[in-house]
């Protein structure tokens, strides 16, 4: 096992992968061989908090089990795809017929392996997995580019000066392109405030990114009383 991580080629430890996983020891094995990796590991257990988590997280890879409570996996890959998310999906499952492995593919995931699965080749696939994927690791919307590789941001051809937090704000808002994002929401995943205090941090760093996207800051729009949305079209 050791021999096998050590002359693996992790990406870097900024990739984020969420486990779906209703087993806990499973799911523990899973997330402390991800962090093994390099690599930065979420977990819940049921298909309805997956499909959450996702649409709430930036996340770079799902490994997703079949059978879970709630959705199953095959309903969670179905409706990641048909609302627009496109991050990788290796399928976990007993099933192995290959009428099932075609059914799962079909329903939208990357890949499959069937369990029991040799480690080295789960983390062999993760890897190939993330690695077809982090060439494509920029968002464009309207002219403005976020690149997730060099964390940064260009719009027209000329790149942004924006700081870390700022970054992972206006990630967060792509993540959820056209839909209202609450305060409460941002406070607890940018921040990690879990209630609001009452202050106006997310106002104040909202204002400062309007300001650095120039021509673009159309796209962070208010929502009055309830937070913000980026828009992909102009108003």
């Amino acid at each position: 096992m050791n021999s096998m991580l050590a002359t693996s080629d992790p990406p870097t430890k900024s990739l984020k992968v969420l486990v779906v996983e209703d087993n806990p020891k499973v799911a523990r094995f899973l997330r402390r061989l991800l962090t093994d990796e390099g690599l930065v590991a979420d977990a819940c257990a049921d298909g309805d908090e997956a499909v959450r988590q996702v649409r709430n997280g930036v996340y770079d890879l799902v490994l997703l089990d079949w059978m879970l409570p709630g959705q199953d996996g095959l309903s969670v890959c179905r409706e990641l795809r048909r609302t627009g998310s496109n991050v990788p999906v290796l399928m976990l499952t007993a099933r192995g017929e290959v009428r099932e492995r075609v059914l799962g593919l079909n329903s939208g995931a990357d890949d499959y392996l069937v369990k029991p699965f040799e480690v080295e080749e789960l983390v062999a696939r993760i890897h190939a997995l993330l690695r077809r994927t982090q060439g494509a690791r920029r968002v464009n919307l309207s002219g403005m580019e976020i690149d997730l590789e060099r964390r940064c941001v260009v719009i027209d051809g000329v790149q942004v000066s924006i700081t870390g937090r700022e970054l992972d704000l206006l990630l967060h808002l792509a993540n959820r392109v056209n839909e209202v994002v609450t305060r409460a929401e941002l406070l607890a995943r940018i921040w990690q405030m879990p209630f609001d205090p009452g202050s106006n941090v997310v106002d104040v760093q909202v204002r400062r990114l309007r300001e650095k996207l120039g021509t673009r800051a159309w796209m962070v729009e208010t929502v009055r009383g309830v937070g913000y949305r980026l828009r992909s079209d102009a108003p």
